[in-house]
């Protein structure tokens, strides 16, 4: 195994009293990868913002100002992030969800063939159908 040394001893993350970092999951679950690049700035966003439970109540105005986007854009950005089971919406709560594939979605299909599908995985996914 590599042994890592930090580049800067002086300033190593250490998790907030009020937060946490973004769950590794987000990526080895393959959520990023069915999130627009608009969305995944919004979940950084509301990531940042919410509190120990992931609520927030910044509104649509705020966000569309911090986010440089219009309301089309932060809808569609919206609509992606509650799609793919990231966040919750209840104007003008949002809530950042924890994230527990096991329980309540499945992973995306692996679409390249760096990462080749098991027979029990096609199989699975067959049986299951896709999301």
């Amino acid at each position: 195994m590599i042994k890592k040394f930090p580049i800067n001893p002086d300033r190593i993350r250490k998790v907030p009293r009020h937060f946490s970092w973004i769950d590794h999951r987000l990526v080895r679950s393959r959520y990023i990868e069915r999130c627009s690049p608009t969305a995944s700035t919004l979940y950084l966003f509301l990531v940042t913002v919410g509190d120990a439970n992931g609520l927030s109540y910044y509104g649509d105005a705020s966000i569309i100002k911090r986010l440089s986007v219009d309301i089309v854009a932060l809808a569609d950005a919206r609509n992606n992030l509650i799609r793919v089971g990231l966040i919750a919406w209840q104007k003008p709560l949002y809530q950042v969800l924890a994230l527990d594939i096991e329980k309540h979605e499945k992973p995306a299909p692996r679409s390249n063939m760096e990462n080749p599908l098991s027979l029990g995985d096609i199989l699975k996914i067959a049986r299951e159908g896709t999301s």
